[in-house]
C-alpha cells in the first residue's frame, strides 16, 4: 500500500484556506520580543530623565527665566538669536572643537598602538596592563582635574624652572593660569584620562578578528607591516567607524575637567561649550548679572543640534560599511 505524503502548504491550498504570515517587522517583534521586555527598565528611566527634559528644554528657549518658579518674560527666538551673536559662544564653540580636534587623533593612535601590543598572545601579565590602563576610566573626571590641579601646583613650577633652565622656554609656565597652556593641559589630561574606553574597543576589535587570517597572509610571505594594513585595518574599519564617532561625541561633551581645573579661564582661554551653558545657568555673577535658564537652553539646544547630526553621520557611515561589506563578500 502506498503512503502518499502531502506537504502542510499543498494541504492549505486545497482546502482553500491559505495561512497568512505577519509581515517582517511584527514577525521579527514577536521573535525577539523578549529582548524588547530587557529595555522596558531602561526606557522607564530614560523617558523622565532624558527625553521629557529635551522637550521641556525646547519650550524654555522661548523665555527669559532664571529658574525660579514658572518661565513668564516670552521673548520667542531672541534667545537664540543673542547666542548666534554672542562672541563668548563662539569663542567656546572653537575651544570645543579645539579640544576634540586635537585629542580624537592622539587618543585614538594611542590607544590602537597599545591594543595591538596588549593583543599579542605572546605578551606575559596581558590583564594586568589592561587594568593599569583602564584605570583611569573609573575614576571620576572631577576628581582627576583637582589631583592634577594640585600636581601642577606643588611639581609644575620646577618643571617650568627645569625648562627655563635647559632654554626650552624663555620664562616660566603657569599651566593652568596661562591663556597659552591652560587649554593644551585639559587636553593633555583628558587624553589621559579616556584613552582606557578606546582601548578596550579596539581590544575588542582586534580579538574578534580570526586568528586563521594573519596565519593565511603569514603563510603567503606577508610581514608584519602587510598584515596590519591588508588584514587588521580592513577587518577594524566598521569597528572604528563607531569608535572615531563615540570618541568625538564624548570630546565634544567635555566638561568637568574644564570647570574643576579652570572654570574656563583664564580670561576665557579655556571655555568650552558646557561651562558656557552651565555659567550662564547656574554661575551668572561670572557673565551677567542673573541667571538665564532660557538662554542656557537655547545655546544647550544649538549645541545639540550638532551632536544629533554627528550622531546621524555615525549611523549612516556604519551602515555604508556594512553594505559594502556585505556586497564585497558576495
Amino acid at each position: 500500500m502506498a503512503t502518499v505524503v502531502t506537504h502542510p502548504q499543498s494541504l492549505g491550498r486545497v482546502s482553500g484556506v491559505s495561512r497568512i504570515r505577519p509581515s517582517g517587522p511584527i514577525r521579527f517583534i514577536r521573535r525577539h520580543g523578549w529582548a524588547y521586555l530587557f529595555l522596558v527598565p531602561m526606557l522607564v528611566l530614560v523617558l523622565p530623565f532624558v527625553i521629557y527634559p529635551l522637550i521641556a528644554s525646547i519650550q524654555i528657549t522661548l523665555y527669559n527665566w532664571d529658574g525660579i518658579g514658572n518661565p513668564t518674560e516670552y521673548v520667542g527666538l531672541q534667545n537664540f538669536v543673542r547666542v548666534m551673536h554672542d562672541p563668548l559662544f563662539w569663542n567656546a564653540f572653537k575651544h570645543t572643537f579645539e579640544y576634540a580636534i586635537v585629542l580624537v587623533p592622539i587618543q585614538l593612535t594611542l590607544a590602537l598602538i597599545l591594543a595591538l601590543v596588549l593583543n599579542d598572545p605572546k605578551l606575559r601579565g596581558a590583564t594586568v596592563y589592561r587594568a593599569i590602563y583602564f584605570s583611569p576610566v573609573v575614576t571620576s573626571a572631577a576628581l582627576v582635574g583637582i589631583v592634577v590641579s594640585m600636581l601642577l601646583t606643588s611639581i609644575g613650577q620646577p618643571l617650568s624652572d627645569e625648562l627655563v633652565r635647559l632654554g626650552i622656554t624663555h620664562q616660566p609656565i603657569d599651566w593652568l593660569g596661562s591663556p597659552t597652556f591652560a587649554l593644551p593641559t585639559i587636553i593633555v589630561v583628558g587624553i589621559w584620562h579616556t584613552l582606557g574606553y578606546n582601548l578596550v574597543y579596539f581590544l575588542a576589535g582586534l580579538q574578534s578578528i580570526p586568528r586563521e587570517l594573519y596565519e593565511a597572509a603569514a603563510v603567503d610571505g606577508a610581514n608584519g607591516w602587510h598584515r596590519f594594513w591588508d588584514v587588521t585595518v580592513p577587518m577594524l574599519r566598521e569597528v572604528g567607524a563607531v569608535i572615531l564617532f563615540l570618541a568625538i561625541l564624548g570630546s565634544l561633551q567635555v566638561f568637568d575637567l574644564v570647570l574643576v581645573m579652570t572654570g574656563g579661564g583664564p580670561y576665557y582661554a579655556s571655555e568650552v561649550v558646557s561651562t558656557y551653558i552651565y555659567h550662564f545657568a547656574f554661575t551668572p555673577a561670572a557673565v551677567e548679572a542673573q541667571a538665564n535658564v532660557g538662554y542656557a537652553s537655547a545655546a544647550a539646544f544649538f549645541m545639540g543640534v550638532l551632536v544629533m547630526g554627528l550622531t546621524v553621520g555615525q549611523i549612516l557611515a556604519v551602515g555604508l560599511m556594512r553594505r559594502r561589506r556585505a556586497d564585497f563578500g558576495s
